[in-house]
């Protein structure tokens, strides 16, 4: 995923010299085409992402157009003041870009897990917040922020993370706000957000083998979020999971929350992500989601659950 979004910067950079891209003190082997291709386009701000996106904000009202890149929270709650003032408030042109959301890093820590990212970008005014599934969506994402001028937040997996599309041709004409269903069903509703989506796909082959069909859509727009289609799918489900490999304080189930609070419907949303903690666990990404009850097995265990209630 990555990958996907630098190459996708890469490509627009050599058609917009304004494009800016600035790191800080890593990601040389993913940005090496970059920085050799465009070295008067690049900037390394050290370990400091405060004065990188103070940077960015002064490039940007000076009439660039940059990126700024680093890993975790690094990017976004070090230096959320400055994302605050200097980005936000003035709504500079900056898109800013961390790899690695949720567990992708779970192995060095709770410093290094983003799990509040989402709530905490979510909340400024003048941010939008975007959450690809995979590198398909991922490249979407850059190439539809990159027309909007204003302040950006791509949250992205590490790498390696398999595929929810096979094509990127259903994504050529994505639009920002939108979301994207991935499999149809009649009796539950399942909505995801980031490379957890995976998680949701592999619960709905599992569901449907026990008779239960879930509709599964992924968000990689979560500010703008698609309000008429959660409308519809309140109208329509009884129940309503949201998956996110984050926060349920805040987050994406939060989002979905909020459009659904506003709406007279029945439908209940259950959400699934870290129940309101810090990980005192380290492990691989796939170990901390299913240690935090997040992986495909968890949401069939739930979604069964509450199936056998009575409507």
């Amino acid at each position: 995923m990555r990958d996907a979004a630098i190459k996708a910067v890469t490509e627009l950079a050599k058609k917009d010299k304004n494009i800016i891209l600035i790191s800080g003190d890593l990601g040389f082997g993913v940005l090496d085409r970059y920085r050799s291709e465009m070295p008067n386009q690049y900037f390394n701000a050290g370990i400091c992402e405060q004065n990188m996106s103070s940077m960015a904000a002064g490039l940007a009202l000076e009439g660039k157009r940059v990126y700024t890149y680093s890993i975790g929270n690094f990017p976004t709650l070090r230096c959320i003041e400055q994302i605050r003032n200097d980005i936000c408030y003035h709504n500079a042109n900056v898109t800013i870009m961390a790899v690695g959301g949720g567990f992708a890093y779970g192995s060095l820590g709770m410093s290094h897990h983003a799990t509040e990212d989402i709530a905490i970008m979510r909340s400024l005014p003048n941010m939008l917040v975007f959450t690809p599934a995979d590198a398909i969506e991922a490249r979407a994402i850059v190439y539809e922020t990159y027309k909007l001028q204003r302040p950006c937040y791509i949250r992205l997996n590490k790498g390696g993370e398999p595929k929810i599309h096979q094509s990127c041709m259903k994504l050529k004409k994505y639009k920002v706000g939108c979301a994207i269903q991935l499999k149809q069903g009649n009796n539950v509703c399942l909505m995801s957000s980031g490379a957890i989506t995976i998680e949701a796909v592999k619960a709905a082959e599992v569901l449907e083998e026990q008779g239960i069909e879930a509709a599964v859509y992924s968000f990689p727009s979560i500010k703008p979020i698609d309000a008429k289609l959660i409308r519809e799918c309140a109208r329509r489900y009884r129940y309503i999971y949201t998956i996110e490999e984050h926060n349920i304080v805040g987050g994406f189930g939060s989002a979905v929350s909020e459009v659904i609070a506003e709406e007279d419907t029945k439908a209940r949303v259950v959400r699934i992500g870290l129940q309101d903690t810090y990980s005192s666990v380290v492990g691989s990404q796939a170990y901390l989601r299913h240690i935090y009850n997040m992986d495909s097995q968890a949401i069939v265990k739930r979604v069964g659950e509450l199936a056998t209630e009575k409507t």
